[in-house]
Parts: C-alpha cells; structure tokens; sequence
C-alpha cells in the first residue's frame, strides 16, 4: 500500500489540490458563435406535401438569397481555380520538360524552359477561367434553383420580381420543374423576423 500512494503522489501535480484554478476563465471552453442560417423555416403552402412535415424552408428576403448565392458561387469558382492551378502547373512542367536525351549531351537551358512553362501556365488558366464560371453556376443550379423566398410585403417589387426570374431563367432551368416560389403575407404571420 505505500508504494502505491508514493505512485500516487508522485503522478499528481505539484501542490494540492486547494491550489488548482477552478476560476470561469480557466474551466470554461470558448466556442466560436454560431453561423446563422440562411434559410429559415415557414409554413408550408397547399402545393407541399404534407407527408414532409408543415414547414418548408426558404430565404427570409431576396437580398439573403442572392448574398447566398453569390458566396456559393464565389467558393466554388475559387476551389475550381486553385485546383485548376495545380493542374496546370503540372501540365506546364511535362510540357516543357526536355526530352531525355539532352541531359546527355549537355547543359539544359533553364531560361527557355522557365519562359516555356509560363506561356504554358497562362494559356492553360485562360482556357481554365470560363469552365471554371460554368462549374460554379451549375453546382449552385440544385439548392439555389429550387429555393424558395420569404416576402412580408403583399406585393413584391416588380424590380425585385424581375431580377428573380431572369436569374431563374438564366440558369437553365426554367424550363423543368422549378420549385423557385415566394411566400407571402398570411403564411409568414407566425414566424418571427
């Protein structure tokens, strides 16, 4: 027994244990305030199904939707970019690499091949810029062309109206089954702002 409360003592740390903090400062663990959401729950209207609950979610005003939409697209386009980079770094240095046989039979010209991969590199990221756009946009087609938006006001702005469905429109998707839609005044009435 009293080797092991020597063990005992010795794994402990130093002091007793009256003199350990036990102050908030030291105890609590800080968290990172939450993301609000983007969307927000609403009474669901006659079209829904009523198997999928009586709420659906939807944007809570038009600005929401598109500072949404262009963060989305913005994300992507920049993920797309920084690996389009790394593709064409490499599709650079391949290209310009000098065949096998020169190590042989003397220097490589360093210069001409540093001025090679960046003529490679910026034609490769040029041709890269559209694909990248068309990616962002057809990747944000899914979530943001079935969005829905929460409006308080009876009638919408013909402007803001306008905006929506040539966004809708240009996207591509119009021409399927879009469950694009904006709620108004009385299904709104019990959700808070």
């Amino acid at each position: 027994p009293e080797l092991e409360n020597s063990k005992m003592a010795k794994s402990l740390p130093s002091g007793d244990s009256s003199d350990s903090d036990y102050s908030a400062s030291a105890t609590l663990i800080r968290f990172d305030r939450p993301i609000p959401l983007l969307r927000r729950p609403v009474p669901a209207g006659q079209t829904d199904d009523p198997n999928l609950g009586p709420y659906v979610l939807a944007f809570p005003n038009v600005q929401s939707f598109f500072s949404a939409l262009k963060f989305c697209e913005s994300k992507l386009l920049e993920q797309c970019e920084a690996g389009v980079r790394i593709g064409c770094s490499i599709t650079a240095s391949n290209k310009c690499r000098a065949p096998w046989w020169k190590n042989l039979f003397g220097k490589i010209d360093f210069r001409e091949r540093s001025e090679c991969e960046e003529r490679e590199m910026a034609a490769c990221l040029e041709g890269s810029k559209d694909k990248c756009a068309k990616f962002a946009k057809e990747k944000c087609v899914g979530p943001f062309g079935s969005a829905r938006v929460a409006c308080r006001e009876r009638k919408l702005r013909d402007k803001e109206v306008d905006r929506l469905i040539s966004y809708v429109s240009g996207l591509g998707i119009s021409k399927g089954n879009v469950g694009f839609e904006t709620f108004l005044g009385d299904q709104l009435k019990s959700i808070p702002v």
